[in-house]
């Protein structure tokens, strides 16, 4: 079995390169997903409070941590605060059920879900006349009690997600504590060059979401040059656009409930410059995960560009 590589994070943290991705897993699939995963090699499980699914999570590691397939030491594990515990006297109860559902002490690392803070309530997406119901909270107030928690030491890196230059700045700012990771859409159809940039200038790792493209069109899985390189390679294309993901030096977090699937995500190749260099000039611009589609909140701009 070979050893999945790592990021050195701002922390110190080695994080493994390529994680388990939990999001849209059904219940009933996705425990068994993460013992797969963990039975393939997988060190890395990416998960989050949203997901509504981190209970039958928790009890797969407790399955695997018992029956000596892994330590919890040796298994790194992110969740995310969702919009609805943004308050300052909601963070520490956001993480509370999160560990309490996964029956961990600690997380490796805790990401703020999105830019944006929401009404709070048991209704993870609480809306009036069909409108997302926004919270006043400033990102930079919530920050400060994910802070809190890393001197608590109940999560040991914390984060952000979906953030662009503009939200990242403001955090840094503002910050006592920097942000390990931006957890943010990428694959060759986003590649995000300029975030990319930005993110190693501040020695913020970045974390590649969606890198198979959600299974939506344009599929990236039958892309003509991916698909040709696998035939190069005799891998299928999810195998080389983890690789190409690895390759320009970010985290990535395939999503499969089949077995066969996790075990061949983590084979990575290494792909020739020539290789490198064709995928990164596709042309093809398209973000799957847009929250203007399905909250009315536009934070992207309809930016599916290099920034």
């Amino acid at each position: 079995m070979v050893a999945t590589p790592t990021i050195k994070l701002n922390t110190g943290a080695d994080m493994p390169q390529v994680g388990l991705g939990t999001w849209q897993s059904e219940p009933g699939e996705v425990g068994q997903a993460v013992i797969a995963a963990i039975d393939a090699g997988y060190t890395h499980i990416d998960g989050a409070y949203c997901y509504q699914n981190e209970k039958e999570v928790g009890a797969a590691l407790k399955t695997v941590f018992e029956g000596g397939k892994i330590k919890r030491e040796n298994l790194f594990y992110t969740s995310k605060l969702w919009n609805t515990f943004h308050r300052t006297d909601k963070v520490a109860e956001g993480l509370n059920k999160t560990l309490s559902d996964l029956g961990l002490e600690y997380l490796d690392l805790y990401l703020i879900h999105w830019p944006y803070s929401f009404e709070p309530g048991n209704d993870l997406f609480p809306k009036e006349d069909g409108k997302i119901k926004l919270d006043k909270t400033d990102i930079t107030e919530t920050w400060k009690e994910m802070e809190k928690l890393v001197d608590a030491g109940k999560v040991k890196a914390i984060g952000i997600s979906n953030f662009d230059i503009a939200a990242t700045k403001h955090l840094l700012a503002n910050c006592r504590i920097r942000p390990a990771v931006n957890q943010i859409e990428l694959h060759p159809y986003l590649p995000q060059g300029k975030l990319i940039e930005y993110l190693k200038s501040e020695n913020i790792a970045a974390t590649a979401y969606s890198p198979l493209g959600s299974g939506q069109e344009p599929s990236l899985i039958k892309d003509e040059v991916i698909a040709k390189i696998a035939k190069a390679h005799g891998k299928d294309a999810g195998q080389i656009l983890v690789s190409w993901a690895v390759q320009r030096g970010t985290i990535v977090l395939p999503k499969s409930v089949k077995p066969s699937r996790i075990q061949s995500n983590l084979q990575i190749v290494k792909l020739s410059d020539e290789e490198f260099a064709e995928i990164n000039a596709l042309k093809t611009r398209k973000r799957f995960v847009d929250c203007k589609s399905f909250w009315g909140l536009d934070l992207f701009k309809g930016d599916t560009a290099d920034n």
